[in-house]
């Protein structure tokens, strides 16, 4: 089998297989020897079929898969020792129909070259970065959060903030009455959480309210009309909450209120883990370091969006071979045809372009993913979706697990390479170039992004 390469401009080649018979007749005669081996044709016992006749009934079949099989995988492995760059895969330049008396074959392959790309990243590039300064109405309200997350709920004798209120609910008619009919709706063990009331002004209701005392609300304006949570709170199924638009008294029968945690080594250690926080100063330093940690990824989406579009801008300035791209993409994509690839075509140069350039970037700044990293990513993501379900500081051990399984998802795992690959590029690029460094406001960042994408 001979197969050479014809460049036919820089961005488009051709690779040409000549092929003998020799090449390809050992397979294809072992090929019809199995069929024969292994099927069952009317008339013959299995496995005593002549090979003539297997011949007549599959050879052309059976060669013209095999020549398929072995072209393509030659045309492969000349690219991958010739070290040829290229873009997509190689497309045949025209179908043949496999004649079984033919013996000799010629078929070549169109391949689009990838550009010669010329990129050194040094200190001569600048690219902005943006951390978000974290406030202290941030700190503030962070903190209130961790404690009222940490706090604990008691028996109180008048409403506060977040309370719980308990008592019997009874329907009212519209004078104000207690409805006292037999479809009369009634709670005797009641439970309403006022802060989480979509409508303030039914909320507002409780404000200054004791044990013993009576408050009228409406329920359904509560709620906005809220089936589900109706029917939750009146204890109704979901058809008859539907119907539900009376005003409601609350009977108060005990108020139970959330104390937010006092600072001290239980609450720390409740927060962030077993004494690795031990003062008060350390606390508050640790929820700016929290915030900062939880904004962060917000600068890194705006870093890599706008570094993006600046290596394109600077270094995207070389031909792609479109026609040969357009014909692939056409092939390997259901949705796209010779009518609509022109303007698709269009859309995809930038990120085409991206891609090219990263991976230029990549090989000049080594980066390359190991085991170690893949696992610490799906760890990462174990302890977020955990923390979800409110389980906080787990040991090594449990998010090990965890990640190890994640990771034997084949899609999540692709996921996470991709995922691993973009940050260590990124974290490349800025060891390689000049970072400026703005610290600016959380309303600031808004700006700063909103223009970056328009």
């Amino acid at each position: 089998m001979n197969v050479s390469f014809e460049k036919l401009n820089d961005v488009e080649g051709k690779i040409i297989v000549n092929v003998e018979e020799s090449d390809y007749k050992a397979k294809v005669d072992s090929e019809i020897k199995k069929i024969g081996r292994t099927h069952s044709i009317p008339g013959f016992r299995k496995g005593h079929v002549p090979m003539g006749q297997l011949v007549r009934m599959f050879g052309k079949q059976v060669k013209s898969d095999v020549l398929n099989q072995e072209v393509y995988e030659a045309v492969v492995k000349y690219i991958q020792e010739n070290k040829l760059g290229i873009l997509g895969e190689p497309l045949p330049v025209e179908v043949k129909e496999i004649s079984i008396e033919q013996k000799d074959f010629t078929f070549a392959y169109e391949i689009g070259l990838a550009p010669e790309l010329n990129i050194t990243l040094d200190k001569s590039t600048t690219l902005d970065y943006y951390p978000i300064k974290v406030s202290d109405d941030m700190a503030a309200q962070q903190d209130k959060m961790l404690r009222e997350r940490f706090g604990k709920q008691e028996p109180g004798q008048e409403f506060e903030e977040r309370a719980l209120v308990k008592g019997v609910l009874m329907e009212l008619n519209a004078d104000g009455s207690v409805k006292s009919d037999e479809d009369a709706i009634q709670v005797t063990a009641g439970i309403v959480a006022p802060f989480l009331f979509k409508n303030k002004e039914e909320a507002a209701k409780f404000e200054g309210k004791k044990v013993g005392d009576k408050v009228v609300f409406n329920p359904s304006a509560s709620c906005e009309g809220n089936v589900a949570e109706l029917a939750s709170m009146l204890n109704i199924d979901k058809e008859r909450a539907a119907e539900v638009k009376a005003d409601f008294e609350l009977a108060i029968s005990e108020i139970i209120v959330n104390r937010l945690a006092e600072y001290g080594q239980e609450f720390y250690d409740d927060v962030f883990g077993k004494d690795k926080v031990t003062s008060e100063e350390d606390y508050h330093k640790n929820v700016t370091a929290m915030i900062a940690a939880q904004l962060a990824p917000n600068s890194e989406n705006l870093f890599q969006y706008t570094t993006e579009k600046a290596l394109v801008e600077k270094y995207g300035n070389f031909e792609l071979p479109a026609e040969f791209l357009k014909k692939w993409l056409v092939a390997r994509n259901e949705g796209l045809t010779a009518e609509n690839i022109d303007a698709e075509y269009e859309k995809m140069i930038p990120s085409i372009k991206w891609q090219l350039i990263k991976e230029r970037v990549a090989q000049q700044a080594e980066v390359k993913i190991e085991k170690e990293d893949l696992e610490n990513y799906a760890k990462a993501i174990a302890a977020q979706q955990l923390a979800q379900y409110g389980m906080y500081n787990l040991g090594d051990d449990v998010l090990a697990d965890y990640a190890k399984r994640i990771l034997e998802d084949k899609n999540s795992r692709s996921h996470i390479i991709e995922q691993v690959g973009d940050r260590k590029l990124f974290d490349a690029i800025k060891n390689l170039a000049n970072i400026d460094v703005k610290e600016v406001t959380l309303d600031e960042f808004k700006e700063i992004a909103e223009k970056a994408q328009a």
